[in-house]
């Protein structure tokens, strides 16, 4: 079902800030950065070698992640699961057990459909998947 990690996500509140210290001091190169779901969210990914780290940033005040950052501050916001298909890892993850936290997927990076798992099946671990 699942083909390996595909991405660690961090939440942040201004994405030049956050490449002052992942990019500049640290030295990661940027792959990719985009602004999807209309206008709400930029997404900018950069090569950890082994796995990508994806900075978000919401860029809407009506988008929830806000509501995230006001409460629990900037940091680790979850862990994606790279499958084949979402549809088909989350049926295969409903059967067994584990249900999605939402009706259906959501724009994910590169176009890539993305789906996040309910957190009360995944001790609490923000999971989500894309294909």
């Amino acid at each position: 079902m699942f083909k390996g990690l595909d991405h660690l996500a961090i939440l942040v509140t201004d994405t030049e800030v956050a490449l002052e210290l992942w990019h500049d001091r640290l030295g990661f190169p940027v792959v990719l950065s985009e602004v999807v779901n209309d206008g709400a969210i930029r997404l900018t990914h950069l090569d950890l070698g082994n796995t990508h780290l994806q900075l978000v940033q919401p860029l809407r005040e009506d988008q929830p992640l806000w509501k995230w950052l006001r409460e629990k501050g900037e940091g680790l916001h979850h862990l994606c699961l790279s499958v084949d298909t979402v549809e088909g890892a989350a049926k295969e993850a409903a059967d067994r057990g584990i249900s999605a936290a939402e009706s259906r997927p959501h724009q994910g990076t590169g176009g890539k459909q993305a789906l996040f798992l309910d957190r009360s099946a995944t001790g609490n671990v923000q999971v989500e998947l894309t294909g």
